[in-house]
């Protein structure tokens, strides 16, 4: 995956011909392989504007929000964040603007300095987990001062998790111990009695109180 994106580079080099006759050659060229680019030496290549690897299936892997009051500090770390997903070989989708957040503090000093919230987030596809949390790991160990990063990582439950909860939770129900209706709704009916004792007796002391307040 990292070869490709090297060969969209970096595509070719000229070889050096050997002709004997006074006739120019036809050069030929051949595509850098990934060891080749990573020894390489590339003048300027975190200024330069990062490869996007393409998506393989889809599959949606975490999802990377960052925030700042001071957008080139947050371009700075996106674009960063952009190089270092491509340098692990993890397919991450362009930077979205969210909304910008505007709130105002009523304060003596400098009531507006940061009244203005940036906000980026990107996405991370189709990639291993562990891939993930050392691209997440890596991010927050370089992360710039005044931006905040939050990362939302999505995790793949293994083949037939449904039939394991199902089992579980069915060890779990007294399946063997059936309650026959009869003792149901004698249950019922012991209840309802109660109730009613209890509503009847609450009737008796509330007249005997208005009694005692009218006798008084």
């Amino acid at each position: 995956m990292f070869a490709r994106s090297c060969r969209s580079a970096v595509s070719t080099i000229p070889a050096a011909s050997t002709s004997a006759s006074s006739s120019a050659t036809p050069t030929t060229s051949h595509q850098l392989i990934e060891p080749a680019y990573v020894a390489s030496i590339v003048h300027g290549r975190s200024v330069r504007q990062p490869h996007y690897l393409p998506k393989t299936h889809s599959i949606p892997a975490a999802t990377l929000h960052f925030r700042s009051y001071h957008p080139h500090t947050l371009y700075f770390l996106v674009h960063f964040a952009n190089h270092t997903a491509s340098a692990l070989g993890v397919p991450l989708s362009h930077p979205v603007h969210l909304p910008t957040q505007r709130r105002l503090w009523t304060v003596l000093r400098g009531p507006f300095v940061h009244k203005k919230t940036h906000k980026r987030v990107v996405k991370a596809w189709d990639a291993h987990p562990d891939v993930v949390d050392m691209l997440v790991q890596y991010l927050q160990k370089h992360v710039a001062p005044g931006v905040g990063m939050r990362a939302v990582k999505w995790r793949r439950a293994s083949v037939g998790v449904g039939q394991k909860t199902m089992e579980s939770v069915v060890g779990h129900m007294r399946l063997d111990e059936q309650v026959p209706a009869e003792k149901v709704k004698a249950l019922g009916e012991q209840i309802v009695q109660q109730e009613l004792a209890a509503a009847s007796a609450g009737a008796g002391a509330g007249a005997g109180v208005r009694d005692a307040v009218q006798k008084t």
